[in-house]
């Protein structure tokens, strides 16, 4: 056979299968900017312009084992984990970032003919996973402030559903769910998976009530908060035989020793990254002030580490294109969803001081 000939081997859902499309790195765009690369600012991503913990930076200059396998139980970061989140050790499951548990958990869950619960706009890894296990989406549109319609969730649950993502905040948007709103999905009896990536700028989460619901279960990040985004660090909270099964389902050695070394000295330095999250919230609050006094942007109202704005004179795409020029990085929309639009991640004083400035002159 051959090599043309293998293509239509290639299962059959995936064959028009439409990507994750992730943000634009600095090192693609050499010589499509004005400024040095070393100097572009990115706020596209979401991630923590302050970067990890120094704690962390010498834990992993100090560390000896990097030939060696971690462990594959992740027995000790298991137990660090369950004592920052306040949860049973045997709840706990480690992935190389969420966006792997997200996946694991639909691959537990969901076959083809399956049926998938997501309240859109929302993360999109929910339907990548989803549709590259031959699963089907069904799309919940959210409200125009992007609250999740409970009744029609509550009417597209039947037998078929194997899961209900809930993103809180949710990414792009910023919004919390109200916790009536999500007790209320939970009460369906659905399994539901409440994705709290952006939890610690929040501060708001439904962790406790996964001792009490045995249908809930919880993720977060170490990529946002605690700056690890290049180690890939997430953790999810499950019914303790649901963690037992995502544990004999996942990758051997799915979270690298760099990446067990980095959470440890995360978790030894609290106070040092709980002070950054009051930088980045307080920025956060000084950004969406500055935006709502441009009368052709609309920022909603943020508890997560960035800004989703509607670009209401012009071009969305143009904008960005332009910031990029600038050498300023944002994400940029334009799906019957998120029409025109663009999102912002909150970065240091300095960085909003250079986008406002940007986006006068090209007002």
């Amino acid at each position: 056979m051959d090599s043309d000939g293998i293509e239509k081997l290639i299962r059959p859902n995936l064959a028009g299968f439409t990507g994750y499309s992730a943000s634009t790195s600095p090192d693609t765009l050499a010589g499509k900017v004005d400024v040095p690369l070393d100097s572009i600012i990115k706020m596209n991503a979401n991630e923590n312009p302050y970067g990890c913990s120094l704690k962390v930076l010498q834990a992993l200059a100090d560390c000896s084992h990097f030939h060696i396998y971690p462990d594959d139980g992740q027995q000790e970061l298991r137990k660090l984990l369950a004592g920052y989140a306040g949860v049973d050790v045997e709840s706990i499951v480690v992935g190389h970032g969420s966006n792997t548990l997200i996946d694991l958990i639909v691959r537990l869950f969901v076959g083809p003919g399956d049926e998938v619960i997501n309240c859109v706009p929302t993360f999109d890894i929910y339907r990548f996973s989803t549709e590259i296990c031959g699963g089907t989406v069904v799309n919940v549109k959210r409200d125009n402030d992007f609250a999740v319609d409970i009744p029609a969730v509550k009417k597209a649950i039947n037998d078929k559903t194997r899961l209900i993502f809930l993103a809180t905040p949710n990414n792009p948007s910023g919004n919390v769910m109200p916790r009536r709103d999500v007790v209320e999905i939970i009460e369906t009896g659905a399994p539901v998976v409440v994705d709290e990536a952006y939890y610690e700028f929040s501060g708001e989460t439904v962790m406790e009530l996964t001792a009490r619901y045995k249908n809930l279960m919880v993720l977060r990040s170490f990529s946002k908060w605690a700056g690890l985004a290049g180690l890939r660090v997430g953790y999810g909270v499950f019914p303790p035989k649901i963690a037992g099964y995502l544990m004999a389902i996942k990758i051997p050695h799915n979270v690298s020793v760099a990446a067990e070394v980095a959470v440890r000295a995360s978790l030894a330095d609290l106070d040092y990254l709980q002070g950054r999250i009051k930088d980045i919230v307080n920025e956060r609050e000084r950004l969406y002030g500055e935006l709502q006094k441009l009368p052709w942007l609309k920022p909603y109202p943020s508890q997560a580490n960035f800004i989703y704005c509607d670009v209401l004179k012009g071009s969305a795409d143009a904008l960005y294109k332009k910031l990029q020029k600038k050498g300023i990085l944002v994400r940029y929309f334009d799906n019957p969803l998120l029409k025109n639009s663009i999102r912002i991640s909150v970065g240091k004083p300095a960085h909003t001081n250079a986008l406002m400035k940007a986006l006068r002159e090209l007002e």
